[in-house]
């Protein structure tokens, strides 16, 4: 036992999922880390190249080459769709059940009902059918606009006007009535409601809610929980370590949206900031799970920025060269993603993906853990390292890293 660092490189896919021609044909031929590569042919990141990152993707691309050494497979999506909350949950061992799809309009009448039983005021904002509502003049709960429409639905508030522990409260009125996958509950500091307002839009014809990057929300004293449909965290692996004793560590968006006991929680979305976290974790932690998530690569791609990406890749590389010595004999990192966003398909959601197993163990070498069903057998893997139970889904591929 030791120390297994897992790094999910938010949104990096390498292949459209065989589904995609009947679940979600936008997607058919995306592959976001080919994309990127092959429209930034001088990108640097060597450290990714050493894992077997072409090796995931299946093909050599200019003059980024397999690598002979690496300890790498893929893993398929079992969640519905490709959402980083869903998938999260699935890393972490569960497959969460389907959720409804539901523009938040369909469901307004049932929200705003709620809540005022609760004793909010509430107001709509917008024209019928599109429209988003406003609770006490300091929050707005509508559609979001950056995963799947009528997956997740936002509520969005001026954390100079309400506490975060009020905003909750209100995010929990709302995940009462509703079905969805999630429904993310978030606030920051130094915007009004007209900033909300301002970045109220309407996409589709069916989608209505707040922008949340254009509303300024992300910039200051940023704080979020994520409400999942289904989740059940006693069969995930953090739980499961948590009664054991075992030490455990989330840093960035996993600490948002995977329930643990412990108190290593180190929130946020500037990854030098989290990589500067994730090393002073690694020098503390002598046995523990240690799981950071970069989150910038996703907003990139939601944003069809191709640039972006690969910048916020090529730091990722570096910080992760940076991690590598820092490993003993007999730990594990595993570098992976949740599912794709490619910025160059044509539109700005996520693309459903196989994504990366990219294995370093210092002494390893040449190990192929192949194509895996689910990426709950990260889960099982993290369960057999530790020895303790295994997770609701998953099987382990511990002994493939290991074997002689």
């Amino acid at each position: 036992m030791g120390r297994f660092v897992l790094i999910v490189l938010d949104s990096f896919g390498v292949g459209a999922m065989d589904d995609c021609v009947e679940v979600r044909p936008r997607d058919v031929g995306s592959n976001t880390a080919k994309h990127i590569i092959q429209s930034k042919p001088d990108i640097k990141i060597p450290t990714l190249e050493k894992l077997g990152l072409m090796n995931a993707i299946g093909e050599e691309v200019g003059e980024h080459k397999f690598s002979d050494t690496a300890n790498y497979g893929i893993a398929n999506l079992t969640h519905y769709g490709a959402d980083s909350f869903l998938g999260h949950q699935e890393i972490m061992g569960t497959t969460p059940k389907v959720p409804l799809i539901q523009p938040f309009n369909e469901k307004i009448d049932e929200v705003e009902n709620n809540l005022l039983k609760y004793g909010y005021k509430v107001r709509r904002v917008g024209d019928p059918g599109l429209q988003i509502l406003v609770v006490n003049e300091v929050a707005t709960v509508g559609d979001n606009l950056e995963t799947d429409y009528g997956q997740v639905y936002n509520v969005s508030a001026c954390l100079d006007l309400i506490s975060f522990e009020e905003l909750s409260k209100i995010g929990h009125v709302v995940r009462e009535v509703v079905q969805v996958s999630r429904v993310i509950t978030f606030g920051g500091e130094q915007i009004t409601l007209d900033n909300l307002l301002r970045a109220r839009k309407v996409k589709n014809d069916k989608i209505a809610g707040v922008d949340a990057p254009e509303s300024g929300v992300y910039n200051h004293g940023y704080q979020v929980v994520h409400l999942g449909y289904g989740i059940d965290k006693n069969v995930q692996i953090p739980t499961i370590l948590d009664k054991k004793g075992i030490t455990v560590s989330f840093l960035g968006k996993i600490a948002d949206i995977i329930q643990t006991t412990s108190t290593r929680l180190f929130p946020g979305v500037d990854s030098e900031y989290l990589f500067d976290c994730l090393m002073g974790e690694v020098k503390s932690i002598e046995n523990g799970f240690i799981a950071l998530n970069i989150q910038e690569t996703d907003l990139a791609g939601h944003a069809e920025d191709v640039e972006r990406y690969a910048d916020r890749l090529e730091v990722s590389d570096k910080r992760i060269a940076e991690l590598l010595p820092q490993l003993n004999v007999g730990d594990i990192l595993i570098v992976m993603a949740d599912h794709g966003n490619d910025p160059t398909i044509g539109h700005s959601n996520h693309t459903r993906e196989r994504v990366p197993l990219l294995i370093y163990s210092p002494g390893i070498t040449g190990k192929y853990v192949g194509e895996r069903d689910t990426m709950a057998d990260v889960a099982a893997t993290v369960g057999e390292y530790f020895n303790v139970d295994s997770p609701q889904h998953g099987h382990s591929f511990l002994n493939r890293i290991f074997e002689k």
